[in-house]
């Protein structure tokens, strides 16, 4: 009998992938958390039934997270990390030796265990030593946060169930507070090509909008997930992401990547015509 794990993109769409076996399966009390194994993806993760992250795709959400934030802030020393309970983004701002602090918010310490156990080469950095998980919710975690950080990464599930609140006015207006003067804050911004995604890209657009004077997206291509077309928002007081990068600089590194590079760096944020429709307004409404 062949398994099938099958994911419901819109009501006439569904992803499927092929499992060999199911390796964990169990509600956390917060959510459904399951490990698949897979012949073309490796191990995968899903939670409430959506995928998460693949071993062979997950570099690519996670470089770019990271790395186009921490180009432009290339000084940051106190990192917000909110979600990303499965370490990637951990493990990828782990390779900054800048960083003097990593402040991890996840809601659900069994994703973590999980992750820990399942997908090792993911969670890796978690036994970073600048890093501090915190098990509670990301949006009364910041709350209380003022001129704490100099980049904040919203690494959230779906606007609904768990990841619900990270979507709302009072969390980026939160955000805003717990930022430095020269801060940055990146979200992943769902996708530009199903009408549910686009609506809640949109609605976390314009509503991130409302507090940053510098308010851009960028675009990643990641298989697994719904289009393979995903978007990330970046949004900062005064740091434009394409001008204020120091190329150069972060070339000196040495940080080896398997999708990000300084030249994608600029042209991701070139986005197709109907990404800057969805957007509202074309153009000039980024």
């Amino acid at each position: 009998m062949e398994l099938w794990y099958s994911e419901q993109h819109t009501p006439n769409v569904r992803f499927s992938v092929k499992v060999n076996r199911t390796l964990y399966t169990a509600h956390s009390g917060i959510q459904q958390i399951d490990v698949f194994d897979s012949r073309e993806f490796g191990r995968f993760l899903t939670l409430d039934g959506l995928m998460m992250l693949t071993e062979k795709d997950e570099f690519i959400y996670h470089e770019m997270i990271v790395h186009v934030p921490m180009a432009v802030k290339q000084d940051a020393k106190t990192v917000l990390v909110i979600g990303a309970g499965d370490g990637g983004t951990v493990r990828e701002l782990a390779r900054y030796p800048g960083i003097e602090r990593i402040d991890m918010v996840e809601i659900d310490r069994e994703v973590v265990d999980v992750c820990r156990e399942f997908l090792p080469g993911t969670a890796s950095g978690l036994d970073d030593p600048r890093l501090n998980i915190f098990y509670e919710d990301g949006l009364r975690f910041v709350r209380d946060k003022v001129d704490m950080y100099d980049v904040i990464l919203v690494d959230s599930t779906d606007p609904f169930g768990p990841g619900e609140g990270l979507f709302t006015r009072e969390f980026y207006g939160n955000c805003h507070k717990a930022l430095k003067a020269d801060g940055v804050l990146v979200n992943q911004h769902e996708s530009p090509y199903y009408d549910y995604y686009a609506d809640s890209m949109r609605r976390a657009h314009i509503r991130i909008r409302e507090f940053f004077p510098v308010c851009k997206v960028y675009q990643a291509h990641i298989p697994t997930y719904p289009s393979g077309h995903w978007l990330f928002g970046f949004a900062s007081k005064v740091l434009d992401p394409v001008d204020s990068v120091d190329t150069a600089a972060w070339n000196l590194l040495g940080i080896t990547t398997r999708y990000y590079n300084t030249d994608l760096h600029k042209g991701c944020f070139a986005l197709p015509t109907y990404v800057y429709d969805v957007l509202d307004g074309g153009r000039d409404g980024q």
